[in-house]
């Protein structure tokens, strides 16, 4: 009898071991389709996202939002924590994001709506987000952006040497404290500039002595690859990050978002599916 119930309850286990790992693949597949939605498309420029999460699923979020007055809203976002619990307020936030750019004129306006919508939330389950904000006016090739606690992105020149961060603008992060206003700042780009925006995964990224990648490294690779495209300058850093770490796991999820202008200035003509 022992022996019987024994293999009941193993081959139970074995069943909810089962059903977890399908429920898991089937939360990666919607998260991955969330983050890899449509890419908004627009003349005088591209932008690109990626995310590789450090476990099955995770924390790390971006989005694109095109807008009717031909502008793009563009966030990503690290939130506390990883796995299951990261994902499900990824989700979270993402709903929230798309309501507030729906509804709000601003990159600030935006953070502030989002905070307003999830405080409560984040508050009870003890956990924050970092988000940065931007909109990119193809037209006038003006940035206009608002920081919520996230890392400021990386401005590339095109036209000359210069790799530096954005303008700093502060903002503490959402799910911090309530009624937050968040200030805003603008940057001109020129043709051919470059905009990285990134989470702590890939300069906290460390190799087996326990060194991390850091920000200098990072600044090095896109200066080196500036002049190819997103796609390429993706995978370079995807490369760097990979041939400095030498296999050691993930420690954090990694995701980007690279802007970039063309070399003339465009008139833009159409954006894919506009939603506001």
């Amino acid at each position: 009898m022992f022996h019987d119930s024994f293999t009941y309850h193993y081959g139970d286990q074995q069943l909810m071991n089962k059903s977890l790992q399908r429920e898991m693949k089937l939360a990666k597949n919607i998260q991955s389709s969330l983050l890899n939605g449509k890419t908004p498309v627009f003349e005088g420029g591209e932008v690109i996202g990626a995310s590789l999460p450090a476990r099955l699923i995770g924390g790390d979020y971006y989005d694109f939002y095109p807008l009717n007055n031909g502008k793009i809203r563009i966030v990503i976002g690290d939130v506390m924590g990883k796995g299951i619990p990261a994902a499900m307020l990824m989700i979270l936030t993402r709903g929230a994001f798309r309501s507030a750019a729906e509804s709000n004129p601003s990159p600030g306006a935006t953070l502030t709506a989002i905070n307003q919508a999830i405080y409560a939330d984040l508050r009870t389950l003890r956990s924050f987000v970092t988000l940065f904000c931007a909109d990119w006016d193809p037209k006038t090739r003006i940035l206009t952006y608002a920081n919520a606690g996230h890392n400021l992105p990386i401005h590339v020149c095109g036209n000359s040497e210069k790799v530096k961060q954005v303008p700093i603008v502060k903002g503490i992060m959402i799910g911090g404290l309530p009624s937050q206003v968040y200030e805003e700042e603008s940057i001109q780009l020129d043709s051919l500039d470059m905009v990285f925006f990134y989470t702590d995964g890939i300069i906290e990224a460390q190799n087996k002595d326990g060194e991390q990648y850091k920000m200098d490294r990072l600044i090095q690779t896109l200066s080196i690859h500036r002049e190819k495209d997103i796609e390429e300058i993706e995978k370079y850093v995807l490369e760097s990050i990979h041939q400095f770490t030498e296999g050691v796991p993930q420690k954090d999820d990694i995701t980007m978002v690279l802007l970039k202008t063309f070399d003339q200035k465009i008139n833009i003509s159409s954006v894919n599916s506009p939603l506001l």
